[in-house]
């Protein structure tokens, strides 16, 4: 996982499967709303259309696995947290993903196919340690079938200009109490979820020579590309140009 630190700490959801397979470390996942804790061999799965964000101490080492959604249709259609204690299991599942990206890297012939091979052992996998007991299943409660709820709603409509008001009403609560929820099962409020979808929309889409700024403005919402810049320069310290060109983001000066 060897990438920009923003493109797992703030929520956002893919069109891709996930899978984390955590093999040192440890930290916290934020799964549609709900924060728990997590740490060496963990794996998470992250069916296409969950919002999640991710916040791993450094040093923690972790094995991720993005596939095409329905290349595997044995895979779960719901996300989970599962603990895999048998070290048979866990030498498994590092032995596939290794194999994976063994694959990747060598470019041979049929090499799609045997990625999809490897997908379905993987979707095998998944299956036995669901059926062994290794998923750690929070409680069910009405707060978090609320922030649940609201975690689709945000995946749905985050591109949208519509206030967090408008969000609870569709909700059936007021705002107060779906930040409230929001807060106590992930601790951040139900404008904390949708900014940081939106923020992390903007911060791929800049990471292109193309779009311009301003039909990014338009295709998240925002009124003007004016208002498009202050949101990105409150949020990263930089304009959209900025960032767009690879500027680091400005140390504060030490007196």
């Amino acid at each position: 996982m060897q990438t920009a630190p923003w493109k797992y700490t703030l929520s956002h959801d893919r069109e891709e499967d996930c899978l984390l397979w955590i093999t040192r470390g440890q930290g916290r996942v934020t799964i549609n709303g709900l924060r728990r804790g997590v740490s060496m061999h963990h794996a998470i799965f992250l069916p296409a259309g969950t919002l999640f964000a991710l916040d791993l101490q450094q040093g923690t080492q972790a094995l991720f696995v993005q596939s095409p959604h329905g290349l595997a249709p044995r895979m779960p259609q719901e996300p989970m947290l599962l603990r895999i204690r048998d070290a048979l299991a866990q030498a498994e599942l590092t032995g596939e993903i290794d194999a994976m990206a063994r694959e990747t890297q060598r470019a041979r012939p049929l090499m799609g196919d045997a990625l999809e091979a490897r997908l379905q052992l993987v979707a095998i996998w998944l299956r036995r340690q669901i059926e062994t007991g290794a998923v750690e299943a929070p409680e069910e409660t009405a707060a978090l079938r609320l922030v649940r709820r609201y975690a689709r709603l945000v995946t749905r409509e985050f591109r949208s200009a519509e206030p967090i008001a408008h969000h609870a009403g569709v909700l059936g609560v007021t705002p107060t109490h779906l930040s409230r929820v929001c807060r106590q099962c992930c601790g951040k409020t139900a404008a904390d979820l949708l900014t940081e979808r939106r923020l992390h929309a903007a911060r791929v889409a800049l990471e292109s020579p193309r779009p311009p700024v301003q039909e990014i403005a338009r295709g998240l919402g925002f009124a003007s590309p004016a208002y498009f810049t202050r949101f990105i320069q409150s949020h990263t310290g930089l304009t959209p140009s900025a960032l767009r060109a690879g500027v680091s983001r400005p140390s504060p000066r030490r007196a």
